[in-house]
């Protein structure tokens, strides 16, 4: 599951950018400062690989796995 935290997402587009299986794109939803924050088109396309939390520089995305979700 991808976590997005709109709250801290100032919408570079960097995990966009790095995403080797190209789930993420910008969306047209806004955040309360403005920005355009990224959108999930496919999850179940993700391979949890990380690198869209890796290169975050805001730390506004995070892949949790599923086992995890059901825990919270």
């Amino acid at each position: 599951m991808i976590v997005i935290d709109a709250q801290y997402c100032k919408g570079c587009g960097i995990c966009i950018h790095f995403c080797p299986k190209h789930v993420l794109e910008v969306s047209e939803t806004r955040n309360a400062r403005g920005y355009y924050i990224p959108g999930v088109i496919d999850e179940n396309a993700c391979s949890q690989c990380g690198q869209c939390e890796l290169y975050c520089p805001d730390f506004a995305i995070f892949v949790v796995e599923e086992e995890e979700c059901g825990k919270r």
